[in-house]
């Protein structure tokens, strides 16, 4: 197979591919006669193609795909008005905390937030699939270790951990998270108060139209 077919190969099953594609599966496509800095070199020119197109070819932690661009979410968002679902603000933090202290304890996190943390904050995270126990803590309860997750890294639209924003001095989330990807605007537009700073009561005040689950627990 010459240059030019292992390209329209490769392009047609990442636009037909509906989650990302490993290096391994790509050579999978073609019988692991190209080794990966063959694959690479045609992902580069693949790259290069779209460089001007609609939509882009992004490396995230799972492998590659085909992504829109961020100018054109509002036209997008016209087909599917429908918003993603708004985590409470304590929610927020807690990823907050794990995505930039990990790997990290419920009492890690309590300690830092400076309030209990619910275990439907817990529970929330790991079913929407941003994070995983990697395991346990040798200390009295053997408290679960937390992390994030291919999965989250993929949403945010990253392949690396330290692609994440850099916190400033006071761990002020730099404004420039807004201008990621779409998937990251969407989850990540939320966190108004980033991990380290003394935010004992955003459980109970604020201007979120729901009541964060943890301040629901405290009062029980």
């Amino acid at each position: 197979m010459n240059t030019l077919d292992a390209k329209r190969v490769l392009e047609t099953a990442l636009i037909c591919a509906d989650k990302p594609i490993p290096l391994g599966d790509m050579r999978t496509l073609f019988a692991n006669e190209l080794g990966p800095d063959a694959l690479r070199a045609l992902l580069d020119e693949l790259k290069q193609d779209w460089e001007h197109g609609g939509v882009e070819l992004v490396e995230l932690a799972s492998g590659w795909r085909f992504q829109s661009r961020p100018e054109f979410r509002q036209y997008l968002d016209r087909l599917d008005p429908e918003r993603p679902p708004k985590y409470s603000r304590a929610t927020m933090e807690t990823l907050a905390i794990i995505a930039y202290r990990q790997p990290v304890t419920r009492g890690d996190i309590e300690d830092i937030r400076g309030v209990t943390v619910s275990g439907q904050i817990i529970r929330q995270l790991e079913e929407r699939g941003w994070i995983e126990a990697i395991g346990y803590r040798e200390a009295p309860g053997r408290p679960a270790i937390y992390a994030t997750t291919k999965q989250f890294l993929d949403d945010l639209g990253l392949a690396h951990l330290e692609q994440l924003p850099p916190l400033d001095d006071q761990g002020a989330i730099p404004q420039a998270i807004a201008d990621l990807q779409p998937e990251q605007a969407s989850l990540l537009d939320l966190m108004q108060t980033p991990p380290g700073l003394d935010e004992a009561s955003s459980d109970t005040t604020g201007s979120d139209a729901h009541v964060p689950v943890d301040s629901i627990e405290a009062k029980a």
